[in-house]
């Protein structure tokens, strides 16, 4: 097998996991994990009293909420997939 249609294989594996349940149970952790920095942002911007970095702290936090929610629903079509497939 050449190189190129090695990297193109390993390419396609990468995308199929994206799109399994399995990637998307990861993207959901690894979205989470960023909440944890998001918090220690808003707790300095509190402590200094800096308003436009406790707003760019909630627009960051509103990014992740909505991130999940749409992760979630993807997991949620998966299931329905599954069933209809099943």
């Amino acid at each position: 097998m050449s190189e190129k249609s090695e990297k193109t294989s390993a390419l396609k594996k990468a995308k199929g996991f994206k799109k399994s349940r399995a990637g998307t149970y990861l993207s959901i952790g690894t979205t989470l994990f960023g909440a944890v920095s998001i918090a220690k942002q808003a707790k300095k911007a509190r402590v200094e009293q800096d308003t436009l970095q406790l707003v760019d702290a909630v627009v960051s936090a509103a990014a992740i909420v909505t991130g999940v929610a749409l992760l979630v629903r993807e997991l949620r079509r998966m299931s329905s997939d599954d069933v209809l497939a099943g």
